[in-house]
């Protein structure tokens, strides 16, 4: 009988960022170094990872995680981890040895060791949302701090348009210079010559 399983659409497993995917892969690498992991596999869309650990003195667990970066139509990347958790038990064995007695045949006797093993008990994916949660907290935490989303066709025309319009600012200034250059007068005040004073008239009456 399977297990009970809904396909929600929560996202506890992924989560998308604004960075290429082996710029995610690689954060994600060094988020697992940072928390004692021993990294596996290490490709630009793909890190697998595991670290081990003793709850009890007889009792062992293995935490394996899988991390997979993949690029979506938008440009952004989105990144899936899902991790699995391994559980063993130590198991001791007495060893013992046949030996032969002459009229009585052969005798299992202990000699005093014991082999200890360890033997799988249980294994099962990590559901825990609080997990994956603060493991993506982490990579994000790992990724550079400057985002670029342009495309190379979005590069292209801001890079071209950014050319154009140095190019009028230019013109515009080498016309200013050359209209100063071949009228120099109009970067003067015009002179007001003062007027000179009209003569006194005559108001002097002659009598016959």
């Amino acid at each position: 009988m399977l297990a009970k399983e809904t396909f929600d659409a929560d996202g506890t497993f992924s989560r998308t960022f604004e960075h290429a995917p082996a710029q995610v892969c690689e954060a994600a690498r060094r988020a697992l170094l940072s928390q004692g992991y021993v990294v596996a596999k290490a490709t630009p869309d793909a890190i697998e990872a595991g670290k081990n650990f003793q709850p009890e003195s007889e009792v062992h667990e293995q935490l394996q995680l899988r991390v997979s970066c993949v690029v979506l139509a938008s440009g952004q990347s989105w990144i899936s981890a899902s991790a699995n958790q391994e559980r063993y038990n130590l198991s001791k064995r007495n060893t013992s040895a046949s030996v032969g007695v002459g009229g009585l045949g052969s005798l299992s006797v202990p000699i005093g060791s014991t082999d200890d093993s360890l033997v799988r008990v249980g294994s099962m994916t990590v559901q825990d949302p609080e997990f994956y949660r603060s493991f993506f907290k982490l990579v994000e935490r790992y990724l550079p701090a400057v985002i670029t989303l342009d495309t190379e066709a979005e590069a292209k025309a801001k890079a071209e348009k950014e050319a154009e319009e140095a190019a009028a600012a230019k013109a515009r200034q080498e016309a200013a210079a050359a209209a100063a250059e071949t009228q120099p007068w109009q970067s003067f005040a015009p002179v007001v010559w003062p007027s000179a004073p009209m003569p006194a008239a005559n108001t002097e009456t002659k009598t016959p």
